[in-house]
């Protein structure tokens, strides 16, 4: 029987709070059995950007990467949030060691083709595109064996020399994928709600189960809110790419959710 891993993601809002993030941490660091820690970036980029006078530039909301916005992220995210948290797992007994996807050649990328939106052609710069196929999991594996806790910063490369801003959301699914033939793995999006809700208005409608029957149910009775769908694709590509199970849930039920009595949304075949 393949022993169980926990992949688990931490989003932006938590990132942006000192003490929700502090708090989850420390579910984290008592969480038993092998873990692995993927984290966004939150708006620390933009307020560094900021002091150092470069202007962040989005499109429909997704963070143009420029050459100057490549270097703040590069720092922020692979700098000075990843290695905090190291930092801080190490002071709660966790033995962490802080990632990209360049480190150890774990998760190739390539550079994101031109995209067409609303008719024009928008390069969104030094941002990555995974292909789960070139996931290298060997590396990953000694590392864990090791005793090591990895924890991974929204980075990949591209085998060229160059660092690729990548959606961190993806970079969990790619992992609990690329580790679900050595394991069993749970993959836990964690962010500031309770998990997926019928009604986005009322914080205690958590959906508990959902198949893929009961997704294509949901969607035609436009149940779901807009920002939640993102996260259900990516787990519906996990599990249909070899992943047990998929949980979103509240990061502060992280502990609880990686039982049988979850609190979340479980997402399953």
């Amino acid at each position: 029987m393949a022993e169980t891993l926990f992949v688990v993601k931490i989003g932006g809002n938590i990132i942006d709070n000192p003490e929700a993030l502090q708090a989850f941490l420390k579910d984290f660091a008592v969480v038993k059995g092998h873990k692995i820690l993927i984290h966004g970036g939150g708006k620390i980029a933009t307020k560094i950007g900021d002091q150092l006078g470069v202007e962040s530039k989005y499109i429909n909301g997704r963070r143009i990467t420029d050459d100057d916005t490549i270097d703040i992220v590069t720092m922020v995210y692979g700098g000075l949030v990843n290695k905090k948290i190291v930092a801080q797992l190490q002071a709660l007994q966790t033995n962490a060691i802080g990632l990209t996807g360049a480190d150890a050649n774990m998760i190739p990328a390539t550079k994101r083709p031109l995209k067409i939106i609303n008719g024009e052609s928008v390069d969104f710069g030094w941002v990555g595109d995974v292909d789960h196929s070139k996931f290298e999991d060997q590396n990953l594996k000694l590392l864990i064996g090791a005793g090591f806790t990895p924890v991974f910063a929204p980075l990949t490369h591209d085998g060229q020399g160059h660092i690729l801003n990548t959606n961190a959301d993806t970079i969990a699914s790619t992992l609990a994928v690329g580790l679900s033939s050595l394991y069993d793995v749970r993959l836990i999006y964690c962010f500031e709600k309770k998990g997926v809700l019928e009604d986005v208005n009322n914080e205690d409608s958590v959906i508990r189960n959902i198949n893929k029957e009961k997704y294509e149910q949901l969607l035609a009775e436009n149940k779901l809110f807009e920002g939640i769908l993102p996260k259900i694709d990516n787990a519906f590509d996990a599990i249909n790419a070899g992943v047990k199970e998929v949980l979103i849930g509240h990061a502060a039920d992280l502990v609880k959710n990686t039982t049988e009595a979850t609190e979340g949304t479980l997402i399953t075949r």
